[in-house]
């Protein structure tokens, strides 16, 4: 029979690699936690857009809208004497009469003047379609990478790993979805918007795509067996011959 080399004095075994796995999978995992809730609150909130009319006289009160999603938010905000750069309605911060509604084609009977253009409202809708499915796939990934905390389940966190890629170039593409509504809606003459910018919803859909993105990768790659770096590790792993 051939007996198995043993590794010469020193020589690293892949018991302590093996070890630190666990520890790599919850430390991705934290960083992802992060990502996903950066996700959920881009998605449910209504800040990822702020626009403002051109202010014509002080003293008076303007209009200001910020949406998201799934709804549109407008405020009635009076405008004193602004500085020589800013012209427009704002900043949103100010205190004022505040109304939320949610789009028309989310919800028939409501109204929204802004989206009522059919091309606003195929963006909008694109755009929410498209944060759904991000939002689905960090779930079961988030539920793949839970279930392989067991025994001999590591083979969940390959699935899992994809499914977080899945969800960061989802909700990246709703990011540029939404920016080109904007800017259609800017550009178009049948809006009075001149002045608008993007808000933290915008950025916390921007964050959770690098997150998970990332993530995503490192943990596929920390998912994937590890190669031998020496001659003696597969000796090591070969069974003996009787």
């Amino acid at each position: 029979s051939r007996i198995p080399r043993r590794a010469p004095p020193g020589a690293p075994g892949r018991t302590g690699m093996d070890e630190s796995k666990p520890l790599k999978v919850r430390l991705t995992f934290s960083v992802i936690l992060v990502g996903v809730s950066l996700l959920f609150a881009a998605v449910v909130t209504d800040h990822w857009a702020v626009l403002s009319p051109k202010v014509e006289e002080y003293n008076a009160t303007c209009e200001a809208a910020h949406f998201g999603l799934w709804r549109l938010c407008t405020k009635r905000i009076f405008m004193q004497e602004q500085g020589p750069k800013e012209k427009g309605c704002g900043p949103i911060s100010l205190p004022g009469e505040h109304n939320c509604s949610y789009f028309k084609h989310f919800t028939p009977g409501q109204s929204s003047e802004i989206f009522e253009v059919t091309t606003q409202k195929e963006y909008s809708i694109s755009a929410a379609a498209i944060a759904i499915f991000s939002v689905g796939f960090a779930i079961i990934g988030t539920i793949c990478v839970l279930l392989s905390f067991g025994k001999k389940r590591d083979y969940l966190l390959k699935p899992a790993s994809m499914f977080y890629t899945f969800a960061g170039l989802c909700i990246i593409i709703s990011v540029e979805v939404m920016r080109q509504s904007v800017k259609r809606m800017i550009d178009s003459e049948e809006t009075v918007w001149i002045e608008y910018s993007y808000s933290w919803s915008f950025a916390c859909a921007c964050a959770s795509f690098v997150l998970l993105f990332i993530c995503g990768i490192a943990l596929l790659l920390i998912a994937l067996p590890r190669f031998p770096q020496n001659p003696w590790e597969t000796c090591m792993d070969a069974e003996p011959e009787h």
